[in-house]
């Protein structure tokens, strides 16, 4: 390392040991906030910024948005006076070290939209001074910390490694989850150079007791497109044996369970209506993109979206069947969605399964409502719904319910017995099947 570098990195892990540091965290949806909040209660003094000024002044009353973070965490640490919310970018240059964690979706071409990573990487660049580092934390294909972030920040002349530090950290949050939080997941950081990753593994260390470095920025990229791309081909496999075993008339949700009673070589997933959130169906989409570009056909995650993909029109199959048994049909039948969130006991509806579960039936007819505890109104195709009450004269109109998400509040047991027959995608009524009439996928 040259004198410089030494110099400016020393400087920077003293803050960190002493909590010294000032830190800012772009973009404070379900990612960023919870890091705020994880930076402030270890002593640094955070700034949140976001575009959105919604977000912001609903921080600064001590509200939250974000199940995974109370508001009474978020009025701890503003009394503290360790957290503050802006919109204001300017406050950008004041700090020592800037995590950005905004949303990287898909394009309506379903390739990636990195326009939120690129705009935060243009507003650091007019304020980026020596001595400052920078982690993206967004999911994104591998390259593009020093592709895209790195011409960004270094166009003012500022060396890598030397006048400032970049680096990639993947976030690792699962909404809703109480086991595993910021706090206590381990972080994997990979530096442009190494006194990048020392850099970033000096801040996240005083936060995150568990750090694992490793070689560079796109290493880092990579081990966050594995980890969903892992679940997302199981998730597909299981999802088709599931199919298999619907025609060989072989109880799924058994076999699996008899198969993880094995102690080595079997690790469960289970089937469901589709993929959904923000991570697992999209970031291994980042991955194929990024191979297409180098003449590379990812075959597994290609094949493992197509099958994740088709299964929302699977259940909605599994419910014409159901109606079929009922002498009904599908038009003109009324459903009841049993859950709209993406995943159990959460509000996030992004990339929700059960949405292209009602698109499928109602394009088939049926009158299709739904009921969601953690989803009271549904803004859906450009219209908004609001979810029906779980009560018995409401079940006791509806032809079918179909249980896309296995809400724990939800009775089941009264549900079989009220609703004439249910397709349940989720395995939730595998201890009160015999009330009533019940079709698993």
């Amino acid at each position: 390392m040259t004198a410089k570098e030494t110099d400016l990195l020393a400087r920077l892990k003293e803050r960190a040991a002493s909590r010294e540091l000032q830190v800012a965290v772009v973009g404070l949806g379900y990612v960023g906030l919870p890091l705020a909040v994880r930076f402030a209660n270890v002593g640094y003094r955070v700034t949140g910024f976001d575009l959105d000024a919604g977000k912001v002044d609903a921080l600064c009353r001590g509200e939250s948005y974000i199940d995974d973070v109370p508001a009474v965490e978020v009025r701890r640490v503003l009394e503290t006076r360790r957290f503050a919310a802006t919109t204001d970018a300017a406050l950008l240059s004041a700090v020592d070290s800037v995590s950005i964690c905004v949303p990287t979706p898909l394009s309506k071409f379903r390739e990636p939209d990195l326009s939120a990573v690129r705009a935060a990487g243009e507003e650091l660049a007019r304020r980026l001074r020596p001595g400052q580092l920078v982690v993206l934390e967004s999911t994104t294909y591998p390259g593009t910390t020093e592709e895209m972030l790195l011409p960004l920040l270094a166009a003012g002349g500022l060396r890598v490694g030397t006048d400032f530090f970049l680096a990639f950290s993947p976030e690792r949050i699962d909404p809703g989850r109480r086991d595993f939080m910021v706090h206590n997941t381990p972080r994997v950081i990979g530096g442009v150079t190494r006194a990048c990753g020392e850099a970033a593994a000096a801040v996240y260390g005083a936060a995150i007791p568990s750090i694992v470095p490793v070689a560079n920025a796109r290493t880092a990229e990579m081990v966050k497109l594995l980890e969903n791309t892992f679940r997302s081909v199981n998730i597909a496999l299981v999802n088709e044996v599931a199919m298999m075993c619907d025609r060989l008339d072989i109880p799924v949700f058994e076999v699996i369970q008899a198969a993880a009673t094995k102690p080595f070589g079997f690790m469960p997933f289970y089937p469901g209506p589709g993929l959904g959130g923000h991570c697992v169906p999209i970031d291994p989409l980042y991955l194929s993109w990024k191979m297409r570009s180098l003449d590379y056909r990812a075959r597994f995650i290609e094949l493992a979206e197509d099958v994740n993909r088709s299964m929302p029109h699977y259940v909605a199959a599994k419910v014409g069947a159901a109606l079929n048994r009922q002498r009904k049909a599908v038009h003109g039948s009324r459903v009841l969605v049993l859950g709209v969130a993406y995943k159990r006991d959460i509000d996030d509806v992004r990339e929700s399964p059960a949405l292209d579960v009602m698109r499928a039936l109602e394009r088939q007819g049926a009158l299709v409502s739904y009921h969601d505890p953690f989803v009271p109104l549904l803004e859906y195709d450009g219209a908004e719904r609001r979810s029906v009450p779980f009560e018995r004269e409401v079940l006791a109109a509806v032809d079918c319910a179909v249980i896309v998400t296995d809400h724990s509040a939800v009775d089941y047991a009264q549900l079989v017995r009220s609703v004439p027959v249910v397709v349940d995608a989720r395995n939730a009524t595998r201890h009160c099947r015999h009330l009533g009439d019940v079709i698993t996928i």
